[in-house]
């Protein structure tokens, strides 16, 4: 294989972080390519799931002695602690790396300290290489321990006069199979899946994911959000085939529900629905790291009004139904200077519909994460 330079072997890293989106909770993804001393590649490797080794253990087993005097390309900084498992920077000095050049600095205080461990064996150690990638593909783990909650993804489908349903509550389906799809996806990279009682009264969804691309994705934490525990014991998000939580008001009755998951909760501030903050510091101390929000138009505005929504996914289809509900309501806007304005970061097209990826401007996009 003929020598890469050291950016190239980060954009090889990164998409090898994202093979462990949706497995590696409540750790980040994270890529390792090991170079030798002649730049060729000769380890490569990714944190696969919890408890496992990590990325650059991966690569180092896989390099072998010809990591001894070259370079390993890191996503994110080398972890400097022993948990489950022991610490990288101590895995890369003992196989003679000469170099690590990382993008992303640990934000985390027991796992940071990994660079300068390493600096202070001898190792060559650069830092910030393609830092807006690495950090876009790991951005739900950096917002969760920067801002200790989960990330919180709201995604909807649409018509392109932003109908969520037809007039007689219809709504299967807006969107083509390839955005379906899609969706499918989001689920399988997220630890929850929240939906609101509207939802799972007009739709009854499922809420697992099907086809993740790899077979030990675990499926997401389905969280209902039902003050009054309205749900109906034989609905499809209450099966077997994944973990439900019932998220409810302190008095609910939910004796109709034997053996259920309930998570009791404080009411709103404004008193409409249930504490939002309350629910995602919950989520956070069950070591959810990100949640993808597919509740309906009242979860999707009080999430916004809140200002916990980290990112938005929408499927447009090229449809116009002229009546039927609105993709969101409740947020609290009621004149233009008010409006919630999004920074849009991709356009894709699936099919026949587009998908729109955009953050709100209170919310800086991957590359900029601010503490809070």
């Amino acid at each position: 294989m003929a020598p890469i330079d050291e950016a190239d072997a980060m954009r090889r890293a990164v998409g090898l972080a994202a093979r462990g989106l949706g497995a590696t909770s409540p750790n980040p993804v994270v890529g390792c390519v090991v170079l030798d001393a002649a730049g060729e590649v000769v380890g490569e490797g990714w944190h696969q799931r919890a408890g496992g080794p990590h990325a650059e253990v991966h690569a180092l087993r896989a390099a072998g002695e010809r990591a001894r005097g070259g370079t390993a390309v890191v996503t994110l900084e080398p972890c400097d602690h022993t948990g489950r498992t022991g610490p990288c920077s101590q895995a890369l000095i003992g196989a003679g790396i000469a170099r690590v050049v990382y993008a992303v600095t640990d934000p985390t205080p027991t796992a940071t300290g990994g660079a300068a461990t390493l600096f202070a064996a001898g190792v060559d150690v650069a830092g910030g290489l393609l830092a807006d990638e690495a950090t876009a593909v790991n951005e739900a783990w950096l917002t969760s321990v920067l801002r200790r909650r989960p990330f919180v993804l709201w995604k909807y489908a649409a018509t392109l006069d932003g109908r969520i349903a037809a007039a007689d509550g219809t709504s299967r389906w807006i969107t083509g199979s390839q955005a379906r799809a899609d969706v499918h996806r989001l689920r399988a990279e997220a630890d929850a899946v929240v939906v609101g009682s509207g939802t799972l009264r007009a739709d009854d969804p499922h809420l697992a994911h099907r086809d993740a691309p790899r077979p030990d994705v675990p499926q997401p934490l389905r969280v209902v959000v039902d003050t009054h525990a309205t749900v109906k014991p034989d609905a499809r998000v209450l099966d077997a085939a994944a973990p439900t939580l019932l998220c409810v008001g302190r008095d609910a009755a939910t004796g109709h529900l034997p053996g259920l998951d309930v998570l009791r909760l404080p009411p709103a501030r404004d008193g409409r629905g249930l504490d939002l903050t309350a629910l995602l510091a919950a989520l956070h101390d069950r070591q959810v790291r990100s949640v993808l929000l597919e509740g309906g138009p009242t979860l999707a505005g009080s999430f916004l009004a809140a200002g916990l929504v980290d990112k938005v996914v929408g499927y447009l289809a090229p449809a116009l139904l002229g009546a039927g509900p609105s993709v969101v309501h409740g947020v609290g806007i009621h004149t233009i200077t008010q409006a919630l304005r999004l920074d849009v970061a991709d356009v894709t097209r699936l099919g026949v519909d587009l998908r729109v990826t955009a953050y709100p401007r209170t919310h800086p996009a991957p590359g900029v994460l601010e503490e809070s």
